[in-house]
């Protein structure tokens, strides 16, 4: 494990990649092919994935039973990030447009909170898959690293979504 100190500078690097590099999605997203998405989500699930292997310090047999749990759990997350990105697409739409109505604001809130609970219920699933598989630390742990990075992809979302008109 990192002492906190390493850990504070690791994930200060780490929480500027990911908002860079979410920026930087945004935009090659508009002007450039798929392959340099594909690049950059690439190189923060990388940076994820050694961050988290860093700070979880798990024995070989932790390891060969952890991965496999992080692996799919990642996928499913993968999943409920594009459904996430269909709905601010969706409302991005409507705001440039400038047609969001009440039936379409209260459609986009009842996906929005959808996608929550849906994350949560993922989160108590992978947890529940590590019960006995490492220690409980190590399990809470883990789970305050995954919510400290999805804390600073919302940040930068709401700082670039505006407010409904």
């Amino acid at each position: 494990m990192l002492p906190i100190s390493k850990f504070r500078s690791e994930w200060t690097r780490f929480g500027a990649l990911v908002v860079l590099m979410t920026a930087a999605a945004t935009a090659i997203a508009q002007n450039q092919p798929t392959s340099n998405m594909d690049i950059l989500r690439d190189k923060l699930k990388t940076d994820k994935k050694l961050l988290i292997a860093e700070n979880l310090s798990l024995t070989e047999g932790e390891s060969q039973k952890f991965w496999p749990i992080y692996e799919e759990y990642q996928s499913e997350l993968d999943g409920l990030n594009a459904r996430l990105g269909r709905a601010i697409e969706a409302y991005a739409t409507e705001y440039n447009a400038m047609s969001v109505t009440d039936a379409k604001a209260n459609a986009l809130m009842d996906e929005a909170l959808a996608i929550e609970a849906a994350e949560l219920a993922l989160k108590k699933s992978c947890l529940g898959r590590l019960d006995g598989v490492i220690p409980a630390m190590k399990a809470v742990r883990y789970l305050q690293i995954e919510n400290k990075i999805r804390a600073l992809i919302r940040f930068d979302l709401a700082a670039n979504i505006p407010l409904v008109e």
